[in-house]
């Protein structure tokens, strides 16, 4: 089993507060650190000191760490235009020697975007965007030395792009397709992901949207030798008591718009059972979610008495 650690600095941090933890996850030995792409905090407190951009942070992180893998779980298709999102994650995996990962989503949170002036088109409008935003990504990525590429879609269009520049990664950065949803997330997910995330829901949600992609797989009938990697997202509340654990739950309990969340709350067992059940359905990566940026004894709990354990799953 895979593990990353997964933050979300929209709640409050700043880029250092990233990096001080960013750094501490690469001393205890997780595989990656990958963040939440938000430019509001979803409760009423309003994250301060305020929002930090993905792509800005990661580049940050990328010269001032040197094992993690980086990423996004996941962009919101309505943040970026696809070309140039195309020379950010490039240039970030340059930057970062080949470490980059990129996850991609539609979107879903309304109150930021009208926040910031970011055009919110109906859920429809903006998985269509996203068909093409990474049709395009990949595209470029993948066109040849020396040759160009275009794209006339419904709402993107690239005439005689010079594809430049060109990740390390090649043919790209591994993609990540993020999300739940019945039709069109499978879809995608067959067609241009690398792995198939299920962000932060039960083993028995999880396991019915892996099947899903899986249908999908068959049915666009993806190459063998392209496997799709299957992960979750689990948001992790770990203690040496029931106290410590309950302590550092007690911000899942405010008010906030975030969907319904299966969060382990409890001890260090709790969690690699739950790893041991998610990795029965296929998963063969999670990323843990850590709620306080700031705990830094949380990290080292997880990677103490956790990740050793994970090594036969």
């Amino acid at each position: 089993m895979r593990v990353t650690l997964f933050i979300e600095p929209h709640r409050g941090a700043t880029y250092d507060d990233q990096l001080r933890i960013a750094r501490h996850a690469e001393d205890a030995g997780f595989e990656g650190f990958f963040r939440a792409d938000h430019y509001q905090s979803m409760g009423a407190d309003p994250g301060l000191p305020g929002p930090t951009d993905a792509w800005l942070t990661l580049a940050g992180l990328a010269r001032e760490t040197t094992r993690l893998r980086l990423g996004t779980l996941v962009n919101s298709v309505t943040f970026r235009l696809p070309g140039p999102l195309a020379i950010m994650v490039a240039q970030v995996d340059a930057m970062s020697g080949g470490r980059i990962e990129v996850g991609m989503g539609a979107g879903w949170f309304e109150r930021e975007h009208t926040s910031y002036g970011i055009d919110f088109p109906p859920v429809g409008e903006r998985f269509d965007r996203l068909a093409e935003q990474l049709a395009i990504m990949t595209g470029l990525w993948a066109t040849p030395d020396g040759a160009t590429f275009s794209h006339d879609g419904k709402h993107y269009r690239l005439q005689d792009a010079p594809a430049l520049p060109k990740p390390l990664q090649r043919p790209g950065p591994p993609v990540i397709i993020g999300g739940k949803g019945p039709k069109r997330t499978p879809e995608l997910a067959a067609r241009f992901a690398d792995e198939y995330n299920v962000p932060f829901k039960s083993v028995e949600l999880t396991a019915a949207a892996f099947q899903r992609v899986r249908d999908a797989c068959d049915r666009y009938e993806r190459p063998v030798e392209r496997p799709l990697i299957f992960s979750a997202g689990v948001v992790a509340a770990i203690g040496r008591t029931d106290a410590e654990a309950h302590r550092r739950a007690a911000p899942l309990h405010v008010p906030s718009a975030l969907p319904p969340e299966d969060p382990v709350i409890g001890s260090p067992d709790a969690l690699v059972q739950r790893l041991g059940e998610l990795a029965a359905t296929g998963a063969s990566r999670v990323h843990l979610r850590v709620i306080d940026m700031s705990d830094l004894d949380h990290v080292s709990l997880i990677a103490d008495t956790v990740l050793p354990q994970l090594g036969a799953l």
